[in-house]
């Protein structure tokens, strides 16, 4: 745990600026998915963070792809899409290096993305598979509470939220919300059109996940 903090350490420190303390990005793959699917979610989550948590981010959201060196610049990393995504073996590999060196995937399936992303994830960790967080897990309930745990933010099949951890030598490593929509629910209230309450809502929990992941706790 302690190299784990000190990478992370390293990477507040590239980022620092006047600006905030450190800076998300976006993923951008190859295979045709729409990796700049809601380009305002997370630069509306970012502001909704610095205003309810006092947390300390850039407002500029970058865009990072998954091969680049640049990768290790952003100890948080958001992903999402309706499609395919294929990695590249540099890429399984520069990605495994990120997120086993102290760096955090948040991936959002944007409806259509599963059937996709579990095979290209395997080929990044062959080695491990996504495990369902139970709704006690911290990540639920940091200052807002999800007793039951994603909300739901879209209806598509009439199934419920799930949400799947990667965990690395018991850290969490990667969280994947599915069947939830959570980035549709952090985009601008005209694009799709969600109450008050649902964006809410939305903001909230991806709140938690930035706080969970800054917290340190990460298991």
């Amino acid at each position: 745990m302690r190299a784990i903090f000190i990478f992370l350490t390293g990477l507040l420190a590239v980022v620092t600026s006047a600006q905030g303390t450190y800076q998300l990005a976006v993923l951008k793959y190859g295979g045709g998915g729409d990796w700049y699917a809601n380009p305002t979610s997370v630069p509306n989550l970012v502001r909704f963070c610095n205003e309810q948590l006092n947390m300390n981010i850039r407002t500029e959201v970058a865009t990072v792809e998954v091969g680049s060196p640049d990768l290790y610049t952003f100890p948080f990393v958001h992903m999402t899409g309706h499609g395919n995504v294929v990695f590249t073996p540099q890429e399984a590999e520069n990605l495994r290096n990120y997120l086993i060196g102290g760096g955090f995937l948040h991936i959002s399936d944007n409806y259509g993305m599963d059937p996709f992303i579990r095979p290209a994830i395997k080929k990044v960790f062959p080695e491990l598979d996504f495990i369902e967080l139970p709704f006690a897990h911290a990540i639920y309930h940091q200052k807002f509470d999800f007793p039951n745990g994603l909300p739901k933010i879209h209806e598509h099949e009439g199934n419920p939220p799930r949400g799947y951890g990667l965990f690395w030598q018991g850290r969490l490593i990667c969280f994947y919300d599915f069947e939830c929509d959570l980035g549709d629910g952090w985009e601008d209230p005209d694009v799709h059109g969600n109450s008050a309450e649902t964006r809410t809502k939305a903001l909230r929990m991806g709140a938690n996940i930035l706080s969970f992941v800054f917290s340190g706790q990460l298991d």
